[in-house]
């Protein structure tokens, strides 16, 4: 009898626990951020994220093949919102990026998914993780009464304005997988969001984006931030209680710092590592703390 070659995969995740299947995902995740950065001189980040999104929209419509009939509008509407947020979002981050350090930006970024812990919540101590975590982004801000930083006031800005996107894709996410079956929505979005793109890269990069070499390497960065993550965070969630996986989700931002100084030699001073162990910090609470009736 043939296996289907879409359960291999799970049958091989079944056997590593969640919690490592979650930290595989992040550092994935980072280490591709690291490798598209390397990409900017030759294709700028706009033309970077183009192959990323466009890419893994590739791979994804292959692997689910999504049916497009038989929706609705409000099912296209939220489909299309969603992939013009994916766009956004990583077009930011990869803005930020190009301005500041790895670590500093995901921590930057990191705003989006506390502000959706916290958002809405009267209980003291959620406002305690909140004020921590604004403790940590003063410390990064580019003036600040502790005198001047070296960090690009634009590269800061885009940091920001990902982390609210982030927000924006964090709510979106529950819509669109609750309407469309498996990965289908997600590969339906990234194709929204190639379309999206699609000005933005030709605008940086141009005929480079034919170049061989950038479309293998390009699609490495697609593989490991988009559907390599996506697909054992899928894995671990059937598994892990979803506060075990927010909690484990906070350590992004060390973990982008780590592979940042480990792969593009960014050194963080300690106002920018003590910022990134505030924001850590006050993410990991608000996950493990959360109360027992907020969802999901």
């Amino acid at each position: 009898m043939i296996e289907n070659p879409k359960s291999v995969p799970a049958k091989r995740s079944q056997g590593i626990p969640p919690t490592v299947l979650v930290l595989l995902g992040i550092g994935s995740v980072q280490f591709g951020a690291a490798i598209a950065k390397g990409l900017f001189d030759s294709l700028g980040p706009g033309g970077t994220v183009f192959l990323r999104i466009s890419l893994a929209a590739l791979v994804l419509l292959l692997l689910w093949r999504p049916k497009l009939g038989g929706y609705g509008r409000r099912e296209y509407g939220f489909a299309v919102a969603f992939g013009m947020v994916l766009a956004g979002m990583n077009l930011s981050l990869y803005l930020a990026i190009d301005h500041i350090p790895l670590g500093v930006a995901v921590t930057l970024e990191f705003v989006g998914p506390l502000g959706v812990a916290v958002l809405g919540s009267r209980r003291l101590l959620d406002g305690l993780w909140a004020a921590l975590a604004a403790v940590g982004i003063v410390l990064l801000a580019p003036l600040n009464v502790l005198g001047n930083s070296d960090l690009d006031p634009v590269g800061v800005t885009f940091a920001l304005l990902a982390g609210c996107l982030w927000a924006c894709y964090i709510l979106l996410t529950a819509r669109v997988g609750s309407m469309f079956p498996g990965g289908a929505g997600l590969a339906i979005s990234l194709a929204v969001g190639t379309v999206v793109l699609l000005p933005v890269g030709m605008a940086d990069a141009g005929y480079a984006l034919l170049d061989p070499w950038f479309l293998l390497a390009g699609l490495g960065v697609a593989l490991l931030s988009s559907v390599v993550p996506y697909s054992l965070e899928m894995q671990a969630l059937r598994r892990l209680p979803t506060r075990v996986f927010g909690v484990l989700m906070s350590l992004e931002p060390a973990v982008a710092t780590l592979i940042g100084f480990a792969v593009l030699k960014e050194v963080l001073d300690l106002r920018d590592v003590a910022a990134v162990v505030l924001v850590t910090a006050a993410a990991a609470g608000a996950s493990l703390f959360a109360s027992q009736g907020a969802p999901g």
